[in-house]
C-alpha cells in the first residue's frame, strides 16, 4: 500500500492562499447582495408608501400592486418601485410650451427611463454628501440626455444661495460662484421663488434675460433649474447643464422631474433649529455655569415619539467639569450620555435623572464608575445631584479619588522634601499650618500656629534678627524673602529655611502671605561633614608631603649616586636609580658598590617593603648593617641571617626585604653571591644571556629559620653582569618569567656600551615602583692595561654611592 506523497511547503502555502482567495470573494458576495437587499427594502417602502398616499389602499395592498406591475412588464420590483416614485406628478401639473407634446405612460416607462430610475434609486441609497450627490446625478443623466454638468444650489441667509454640490466644473468656476445674493436675473433663484422648473434652451435670448453661468455661456447652450422638491418652498434647485443645443424632449424633461422628487429625500431642508425658547435657555445657563467653579452641567432629555426618554443631550456645561476620559467643559457639550456613559443606563443614577425630571431633586450616594478605553480599565468614584431645570436637568457632581490623590500626594510630597506650607491673613489675622510645618518646628499641633510677626521668636538668637528683618521687609514692601535659621528642640539643633512671597492689594498693601519652611537638616550635616572631611585630607596631604621630602632628604643623603662609571677591582661599574614617577611616595630600593679591606669588591642591590620614611630607614639599616658584616669578614650567607634577625627583632620595622649580595676577587675573576628572594642576576657573554642559577635563600623577616646558600661562577673579560631590582621587570598582570625574558631581549640588542639606552627601552611611561641597576662589566686586557687592581675612577678604597 503506497501513500501519496506530502505536500511541499510551497503548494501548501499556495492552497492557503486560494482557499483565503475563496473566502474573501464568498464575504464580497454576501456583502454585496446586503447591501442590495438593503437597497431594495428602503425603495420599496418608499414606493409604498407613495401607493398608499396616493391611493389609500393598505400596506400589503400596495406591495402585491408593486409586485404585480413589475410581473406584468417583465421589470424588476427594484425598477418597479423606482418608476412608480419617478411617475407621481404634482396635484397641479406646470404648464408646458407651446410646442411640448403630452408625455404619455408609454414615454416614461420606456425601457431606458425605468432603467436609469433603477439605476439611480440603488446609487442614492449609498449617497452621503450632496457633492457625491451631483457626481452621481452626472454619471446618471450624461448617457441618458447629454449632461455635462451638474449644480446643486441650497437657499442661504438673505434670501441667497449657497453651492453645496457640483459637477463638471473646474475648482475655479465653482468658486467663483460659490456664494450668490438674492439678485434677479439668476435662473436657479427664479425657479426656486416660481417653484417650478425652468427650461433655457436658446443661450441668445436667455442671456439677455439671465446672467449665465460660466465665462463662456456658449460652452452649455441649453441648462435646466430645477426645484427639488417641486414647490416654492423648495430649499434646494438642481441645475443640469448640457453642451447639446436645442429644446429638451418631454422624455427627458420628465426623466428630469422625476430625478428631481428621488432626490428630495437626499436633499430635504436641513434639521429644524432649536426651538427659540430651548435656545434661549441652554445659553442662559451656559453662562451662568461659565462663572461657576465646580462640575456642572444642563441635559436635555431625547425622547421616542411616546413620550419616553431614551438619552440625554449635554447642551451646556461648566468649564470645571471632567468626565472620567479626561473632557472638560465644552468639549462635553453636544455629547450624548448613554452614547459617552453606556453603562449608566439601568443603574440608579439612571433612575434618579427620571426622579429629578418629575420635580424631586435627586442626591445620590458616592459610586464607583468604571471605564475601558483601549483596554485599559479607568475607576472614579462620584458622588451626583441633579434637579430639574425647565424641561432638562441641571446636574453636578463631585469626584472624590481626584481631592484624595490630590492630598495624598500633597502629604507625600511635604513628607518626602521635609517641607510644609504656611498662610499669614494680614487682614483677618488667621493663619494656617500644615502638619508637617509643627513636625519641622517640633510644636504641638494643640497651641495652634504662630503669627507671622512672632516667626522670629522660635530661632536661634543668632538668627532671629536676619529674620525678624525680612519678615518686616516684607509686610511694608511686599518683598519675597528665602532665609535660613536654626532652632533648637531638646538637645539638638535643627537647620531650616523660610522661604515667603506676599500678595497686595490694588493699592500695594500686603493683604497676605504665602511660604513654607524646609528642613536642612540633613543637608548642612552633610555639607559640615565634608567640610571636615576636606580639612582632613588637607591636613593628612601636607603631612604625606612633609613625609615624602623627609624621605627624599635622607634617601639622597644615605644613598648618593655618583656622577658616572666608577672602577672597582678592575671592574667598570654604572649605577642607576630611578623614582617611581606615580605616587607621593618614597621606595626603598638601594645599593652598594665598594671595595673591601681584602683587595676584593662588595655588590649589593635590596629592596624594602612599603614606601617613605620607615623604609628608608630598614633600607639605611639593611645597607649598613650588610657593609658593616662583610667588611669585618662575615660571609654572605652568614650576613643574610644576620640581617634576616634583624629585621624579624626589630620594634622600628615591621617590613620585609629582598636582598643579592656578591663578593668579587680580582686575582682570580671569581664572584661568589648569595640573595634572599631576590632576582637573579643576568649575565652577558659572548653575545649570549642568561639568568644565573639561584642559590637557596627566603627573603628577610619571613621565617625564623631560613637557610641561605651560596653560588660561585667565574667572570671572563669582556662579560656584563647586571643586578637590577624588581621594578625594572615587573608588569601589573604579566608574570615576572615575562618580564626576565623582555629584559635578556633588550639587553641582547641593545647599545652595548650604554645603560641609559637600555633603560630607555625597557623603562616606557610611567613606573609603579622605583628601579635600582647595578652595570658591572669587566674589561678586556687592552682596555685594562694590567688585567686587574683596584684603578677606582673616584678614588682608591672609594665605592659607588659611598
Amino acid at each position: 500500500m503506497t501513500s501519496e506523497p506530502a505536500p511541499s511547503v510551497g503548494n501548501g502555502a499556495a492552497a492557503e492562499s486560494v482557499a483565503l482567495a475563496k473566502v474573501v470573494a464568498r464575504q464580497r458576495a454576501e456583502l454585496d447582495r446586503l447591501r442590495e437587499a438593503a437597497a431594495t427594502s428602503a425603495v420599496l417602502e418608499r414606493a409604498k408608501g407613495a401607493l398608499m398616499a396616493s391611493t389609500g389602499c393598505s400596506p400589503e395592498a400596495a406591495h402585491e400592486q408593486l409586485v404585480l406591475r413589475a410581473g406584468t412588464a417583465r421589470r424588476t420590483l427594484l425598477e418597479e418601485c423606482w418608476l412608480t416614485l419617478g411617475a407621481l406628478m404634482p396635484t397641479a401639473p406646470p404648464a408646458e410650451p407651446p410646442s411640448a407634446e403630452p408625455v404619455s405612460r408609454e414615454t416614461l416607462t420606456a425601457p431606458g427611463t425605468a432603467e436609469t430610475l433603477g439605476r439611480l434609486g440603488l446609487a442614492l441609497v449609498r449617497i452621503g454628501s450632496p457633492q457625491d450627490l451631483a457626481g452621481c446625478l452626472l454619471d446618471h443623466l450624461a448617457p441618458e440626455i447629454g449632461a455635462d454638468a451638474v449644480f446643486l444650489y441650497r437657499r442661504g441667509t438673505g434670501d441667497g444661495l449657497e453651492l453645496v454640490g457640483h459637477a463638471g466644473v473646474d475648482a475655479t468656476l465653482a468658486a467663483q460662484w460659490h456664494r450668490i445674493p438674492p439678485l434677479s436675473g439668476i435662473a436657479p433663484l427664479e425657479a426656486l421663488r416660481s417653484g417650478e422648473p425652468l427650461w433655457l434652451e436658446d443661450v441668445a435670448k436667455d442671456r439677455e434675460r439671465y446672467q449665465l453661468i460660466g465665462e463662456f455661456p456658449e460652452r452649455w447652450p441649453s441648462r435646466a433649474w430645477l426645484p427639488v422638491p417641486a414647490g416654492a418652498a423648495a430649499p434646494v434647485a438642481l441645475g443640469v447643464l448640457r453642451r447639446t443645443a436645442g429644446a429638451f424632449d418631454p422624455a427627458s424633461r420628465e426623466l428630469l422631474r422625476a430625478v428631481a422628487r428621488l432626490c428630495a429625500g437626499r436633499l430635504g431642508a436641513p434639521s429644524a433649529p432649536a426651538e427659540p425658547a430651548a435656545a434661549d435657555v441652554s445659553q442662559a445657563v451656559q453662562t451662568v455655569l461659565d462663572a461657576l467653579p465646580g462640575a456642572a452641567i444642563l441635559l436635555t432629555p431625547l425622547r421616542t415619539p411616546a413620550g419616553e426618554v431614551e438619552d440625554y443631550r449635554i447642551d451646556a456645561a461648566a468649564p470645571n467639569a471632567v468626565d472620567i476620559l479626561g473632557r472638560t467643559g465644552r468639549e462635553l457639550v453636544g455629547t450624548s450620555i448613554l452614547e459617552s456613559y453606556p453603562s449608566v443606563a439601568g443603574e440608579p443614577l439612571w433612575h434618579g435623572y427620571l426622579k429629578a425630571l418629575g420635580g424631586e431633586p435627586y442626591e445620590g450616594e458616592p459610586f464607583v464608575y468604571e471605564e475601558d478605553t483601549a483596554g485599559v480599565t479607568m475607576t472614579a468614584t462620584y458622588s451626583v445631584r441633579a434637579a430639574r431645570l425647565g424641561d432638562g436637568l441641571l446636574v453636578t457632581w463631585l469626584r472624590h479619588d481626584t481631592e484624595e490623590r490630590q492630598e495624598q500626594r500633597l502629604a507625600d510630597m511635604q513628607r518626602l522634601g521635609n517641607l510644609g506650607w504656611a498662610n499669614w491673613n494680614l487682614i483677618t489675622g488667621e493663619t494656617a499650618w500644615s502638619s508637617q510645618v509643627y513636625t519641622i518646628l517640633g510644636r504641638d499641633p494643640a497651641r495652634g500656629p504662630v503669627a507671622l510677626n512672632r516667626l522670629a521668636d522660635l530661632v536661634l538668637p543668632e538668627d532671629a534678627r536676619a529674620l525678624a528683618g525680612a519678615v518686616g521687609e516684607l509686610t511694608r514692601t511686599g518683598r519675597s524673602f528665602d532665609v535660613p535659621f536654626r532652632i533648637r528642640t531638646g538637645n539638638a539643633v535643627r537647620h531650616l529655611r523660610a522661604v515667603a512671597e506676599g500678595v497686595t492689594a490694588a493699592d500695594g498693601v500686603v493683604v497676605e502671605v504665602h511660604g513654607f519652611v524646609q528642613d536642612l537638616t540633613a543637608q548642612r550635616s552633610a555639607e559640615l561633614a565634608l567640610v571636615d572631611s576636606e580639612r582632613a585630607i588637607l591636613m593628612q596631604r601636607g603631612i604625606l608631603q612633609a613625609e615624602r621630602a623627609l624621605a627624599a632628604r635622607l634617601q639622597h643623603a644615605l644613598l648618593p649616586l655618583p656622577s658616572g662609571p666608577v672602577r672597582l677591582c678592575g671592574l667598570r661599574v654604572e649605577v642607576a636609580y630611578l623614582p617611581a614617577q606615580a605616587g607621593t611616595h618614597v621606595g626603598g630600593d638601594w645599593f652598594s658598590a665598594i671595595e673591601l679591606p681584602d683587595d676584593a669588591a662588595l655588590f649589593v642591590v635590596g629592596d624594602v617593603a612599603g614606601h617613605g620614611v620607615d623604609a628608608v630607614a630598614t633600607m639605611a639599616q639593611l645597607r649598613f648593617t650588610a657593609k658593616g658584616m662583610v667588611t669585618t669578614g662575615s660571609s654572605l650567607t652568614r650576613a643574610l641571617a644576620r640581617l634576616n634577625f634583624l629585621l624579624l627583632h626589630s620594634r622600628d620595622s615591621q617590613s620585609t626585604a629582598t636582598l643579592v649580595l656578591a663578593r668579587y676577587e680580582p686575582a682570580g675573576r671569581r664572584l661568589v653571591w648569595a640573595q634572599a628572594g631576590h632576582l637573579p642576576p643576568l649575565l652577558v657573554r659572548g653575545g649570549e644571556v642568561r639568568r644565573l642559577d639561584r642559590p637557596e635563600g627566603m627573603l628577610l623577616g619571613a621565617s625564623t629559620d631560613p637557610v641561605y646558600t651560596a653560588a660561585e661562577c667565574r667572570l671572563e673579560p669582556g662579560d656584563r653582569l647586571l643586578m637590577y631590582t624588581d621594578g625594572l621587570v615587573e608588569r601589573p598582570g604579566e608574570d615576572i618569567d615575562t618580564g626576565l625574558s623582555r629584559l635578556a631581549d633588550a639587553v641582547r640588542t641593545a647599545e652595548p656600551g650604554s645603560l641609559e639606552a637600555l633603560l630607555d627601552t625597557l623603562l616606557e611611561g610611567e613606573r609603579r615602583d622605583d628601579v635600582c641597576v647595578l652595570d658591572i662589566r669587566v674589561p678586556v686586557a687592552d682596555e685594562d692595561g694590567s688585567g686587574g687592581g683596584s684603578g677606582d675612577e673616584s678614588g682608591s678604597g672609594a665605592g659607588a654611592g659611598e
